[in-house]
Formats: C-alpha cells, structure tokens, sequence
C-alpha cells in the first residue's frame, strides 16, 4: 500500500442540507465501488491503495458531485504518499480508538 488519501467534498449552491447529504452520499458510494474499505468519517472519507487508483477516485469523486446535480464542488484532498516504504493503514493508526464499537 503505497498511498492514502482523505478526501472532502462540499457540493455547491444545491438548495440545502438534504440535498447536500445525498450528493455527498453518491460520491461515498461511488468511493466505495473501488474502495469497499474506505474508512467514512463525519469530514472525510479515507482510501489507501496503489496511488493511480487513489488520484483516479479522487478525479472522480468531483465528476460524481456535479453529475448527481451540484452545479459546483469543492474537494479538498490530504494525500500521503510512500512507493518505498508504504503508508501506515486507517486501522493502525486510528484502530485502537475504535475497539468497543467491534
């Protein structure tokens, strides 16, 4: 695992909240055809992976937003890349906090 990416997408101009969460909850879904593991959070989704197919999804995730009906998208991205080394995983780094909810 050579990269993980948290992404952020902030549909725009869509007529409020409701509206929001299910362009939001499309561009979760579609995150998850390629990345059934993502970790969703309350900001952001986490992917971890061969880094193409992160940058893919990330690419992807904006063309979803606006095709379920937002006129404009923000995405914001963390990206940390490793080729070498490799990335730590969601579950070492955040697993110890999550334990009772197994």
């Amino acid at each position: 695992m050579e990269a993980s990416v948290a992404i952020q997408v902030l549909p725009q101009n869509v007529g409020g909240n409701d509206e929001v969460c299910r362009i939001v909850d499309e561009a979760i879904a579609y995150i998850q055809t390629k990345f059934p593991d993502a970790y969703v959070g309350p900001f952001e989704t986490t992917i971890q992976g061969d880094y193409d197919l992160c940058m893919e999804v990330l690419a992807g995730v904006s063309r979803i937003c606006t095709e379920a009906g937002a006129g404009e998208v923000a995405t914001y991205a963390k990206i940390f890349y490793a080729p070498e080394q490799g990335v730590l995983t969601t579950e070492q780094k955040i697993g110890k906090y999550h334990e009772h909810e197994a």
